[in-house]
């Protein structure tokens, strides 16, 4: 059987936290040189998780449990209570929405009208977004849990093909690449496991604990861990390549790193963001954001796009790391925005979803 690769990405779908299959935090889209905010819209409880964008609808959870599609304009669709706190972001395919709350429930829902199709149930709570692959014309949803496993299920029916189990919680997302699941977790290792089987292909000893998802380009992975580093692996050879660490802060990178050309951008509770050159480690800038850092980035555009705890809102430069425009919501940010048609698609703590644009 052959394995299809993930679409590509369109200006007007951000169907996955990320942006694409590998995770890589990259934007087809444009910016405006000066945006404003365009509208903001009250959920009913206050968002950690990352919005996605497809089909003119926006779709966010939510820590009151429910699920919420928005038109582009911030009108309410549709929404989906599942029982529980909501902080994994969703993850759209096909006209298919699916979702993962702190029951451990994995939902397939209708992006049209928010009607459910399935449900999965893992053994513990889901923090990470789902991420998907096809093989043989049929699409597979993969989800991480903190029952230690990676599920991998039928996306028409939510029937289990297979699970594999790690030797702790899963937090992140796996990305995917090259026929492998490529996922970190609680137990410090970074995890490679075959997509068809569900068997391991290795175990490469990272960090302590990894909370944040890796990024992958061709046969390396790029992570950031609790104890403060930063590490690039081979994943053919099985080592690490380069590792960043302050020598006097080992503050934790939560965030995800975002990859674009040979620059690898990543936030940290340090308040800073940082830049790395991909091949060599090299710190080419970092920049203090005033507040600790989250939420993953996005580069779009040449510019990147960051949020912090305080609830500032920036857009960079990303050669030089130029300050370009900020916007002071107030409430932390702790999702990494969503960045589609020349719009920033952001959820706050404060429950309110926000849209900036020209």
């Amino acid at each position: 059987m052959i394995l299809i690769p993930a679409s590509a990405q369109q200006k007007d779908c951000w169907r996955i936290f990320r942006g694409d299959v590998k995770l890589q935090g990259v934007s087809p889209s444009k910016l405006p040189e000066k945006s404003r905010l365009l509208w903001s819209c009250q959920t009913g409880g206050g968002i950690k998780a990352a919005p996605v964008v497809c089909d003119g609808k926006i779709v966010i959870g939510s820590v009151n449990g429910s699920l919420y599609a928005l038109s582009m304009k911030g009108e309410l669709i549709w929404e989906f209570k599942t029982g529980n706190s909501i902080e994994a972001p969703a993850l759209i395919v096909n006209g298919i929405v699916y979702i993962g709350n702190l029951d451990g429930i994995l939902y397939a829902l209708d992006l049209k009208s928010g009607k459910e199709r399935w449900q999965y149930k893992t053994d513990n709570q889901i923090m990470g977004s789902s991420n998907y692959w096809t093989v043989g014309g049929k699409l597979y949803i993969l989800v991480g849990s903190y029952d230690y496993y990676l599920h991998c299920v039928e996306a028409s029916s939510g029937k289990m093909v297979w699970k594999y189990e790690s030797d702790n919680f899963i937090n992140g997302a796996a990305a995917i690449s090259d026929g492998s699941a490529v996922f970190g977790g609680c137990d410090g290792f970074l995890h490679v496991v075959d997509l068809k089987s569900g068997e391991l292909k290795s175990k490469i000893d990272v960090a302590n604990y990894v909370a944040s998802s890796a990024t992958i380009d061709k046969h390396y992975a790029y992570v950031g861990d609790y104890d403060g580093r930063f590490t690039c692996v081979n994943l053919k050879e099985e080592k690490i390549v380069w590792q960043y660490e302050d020598e006097k802060v080992h503050l934790p990178f939560i965030a995800s790193p975002s990859l674009y050309r040979n620059f690898l951008v990543i936030g940290n509770r340090d308040r800073n963001l940082y830049c790395f050159n991909k091949t060599t480690g090299e710190l080419i800038w970092k920049f203090n954001t005033g507040s600790r850092i989250d939420a993953s980035t996005i580069i779009v555009d040449e510019k990147i796009v960051v949020a912090n705890m305080r609830g500032d809102f920036l857009v960079l430069g990303l050669n030089d790391a130029k300050l370009l425009w900020s916007y002071e919501l107030g409430s932390p940010l702790s999702g990494n925005p969503a960045v589609v048609d020349e719009k920033i698609i952001v959820g706050a703590e404060d429950g309110r979803v926000y849209c900036f644009g020209n």
